[in-house]
């Protein structure tokens, strides 16, 4: 069935929202406001729509900058000018702190959007997945493969690689389920990710790549039960003060990045002497400048490469203030909780699925105040209301858009007990 809608705003996924017979349905390629011909699609409990033709355009749309726009799933607001990007995006989390949090945004301290001073060139960092010889991106909603030559997205040392790779690997790509690509200061490597064990062909073929200085390092991860990874070259970069692995976290943009540690630091308000606990604490991306403030940091963190990495920066600054525990974040505050520990302030960044329970840790450890650090809206708005039923209250919001071109957005949102 064809219908004409009205787009009447974006969805947390990016898509936009239209109603037809009491019921909302989801449309990619997009804008606030649009009237649009689309094919129904029957999908569980949503409707979803393919876009057929836009019949009344917004004056926010554009040609996208990248001829794989319409079929790859890496950018999905290609279509959309970036100052517009930066509106919805502010919107879709404003949104969800009112809905879900009962929190009005009238209410929150808050600051305009950071964004890189470049839309484009600005990723540092791309997972990519062979298919018949070539290197690509899945395609939008599905796992459907779409080869990439070229990436405009990423910063200029990766722009080209994704086919230089692919030229330079070969026959090699055959069991291989991923390649990860980073870059830092200049400096580039890839973690090659394996179905089984890692074979002497891959491992020369990996040195090649270092001789030829197509990167600087390789990491060769073997499948499950194939023991430590095996590193070619110089894989682990150097990245504002931390180290970085491709076969490990990094955020996806430097410059926004430095902005958005500044400012949730400077919400912490740390004062000296204080102590400190950081969840989800990575590979030392908050908790080297939270060291330089606080009497003691605790940080915890559950992946093993990170906490590494994080205790390489640490001896090579000589800070000997901040005491890393590797675990699960909720049995780590839980033994915390049993020794009766205390700290002053808490920052946590957790992943997607946000931090349950963060309520009770924060109260049974009687922070008085701290700072959240949220890639998705829904789960920080769900946070947010379970911290204000325990008594903190919702100071001020800070978004950073780390991801132009998509709808992902970075928040850090400052709550004080009381």
């Amino acid at each position: 069935m064809r219908l004409s809608l009205l787009i009447e705003r974006l969805s947390k996924s990016g898509d936009g929202v239209a109603s037809h017979q009491g019921r909302a349905v989801f449309v990619a390629g997009v804008a606030v406001g649009e009237t649009v011909e689309v094919e129904l699609v029957e999908g569980g409990k949503a409707l979803r729509g393919e876009l057929v033709r836009v019949e009344k355009a917004s004056p926010a749309r554009r040609e996208p900058p990248c001829p794989l726009a319409d079929r790859c799933g890496g950018c999905s607001w290609l279509h959309l000018e970036e100052a517009e990007q930066r509106k919805q995006k502010e919107e879709i989390v404003l949104g969800s702190l009112e809905h879900v949090a009962g929190l009005e945004r009238e209410s929150l301290e808050r600051s305009p959007i950071v964004s890189a001073s470049a839309a484009l060139g600005v990723r540092r960092r791309a997972t990519l997945h062979p298919q018949d010889g070539k290197l690509g991106f899945f395609g939008r909603r599905s796992h459907e493969h779409v080869a990439v030559e070229r990436c405009p997205a990423l910063t200029p040392r990766l722009t080209s690689l994704p086919g230089a790779l692919a030229e330079a690997l070969g026959s090699h790509l055959k069991g291989i389920e991923e390649v990860r690509l980073l870059e830092a200061g200049g400096r580039v490597s890839i973690s090659l990710h394996l179905e089984g064990k890692v074979k002497p062909k891959l491992r020369e073929a990996a040195e090649a790549l270092v001789r030829g200085a197509l990167v600087d390092g390789v990491v060769l991860a073997g499948g499950e039960g194939q023991g430590a990874p095996e590193l070619v070259g110089e894989p682990t970069l150097r990245d504002a003060g931390v180290f970085v692995r491709p076969d490990g976290f990094a955020q996806a943009g430097v410059e926004v990045n430095a902005a958005l540690v500044a400012r949730a630091v400077e919400l912490l308000d740390v004062r000296g002497g204080e102590a400190v606990l950081e969840l989800f604490s990575g590979n030392g991306n908050f908790t080297f400048p939270l060291a330089e403030r606080a009497g003691q940091v605790v940080a915890v963190e559950s992946a093993a490469l990170s906490v590494q990495l994080a205790q390489k920066a640490a001896r090579e600054k000589k800070v000997s203030t901040v005491r890393f525990m590797q675990g699960d974040a909720e049995k780590m505050v839980d033994g915390l909780i049993r020794e009766a520990a205390r700290f002053d302030r808490l920052l946590v960044d957790p992943p997607r699925t946000g931090a349950p329970g963060l309520e009770r840790w924060a109260s049974r450890l009687l922070v008085e105040r701290l700072v959240y650090v949220a890639c998705d809206p829904v789960s920080l708005a769900r946070d947010a209301k379970a911290l204000v039923g325990q008594g903190y209250r919702a100071e001020a919001l800070a978004l950073f858009d780390l991801f132009p071109q998509t709808h992902h957005v970075e928040a850090v949102m400052a709550f004080a007990r009381g």
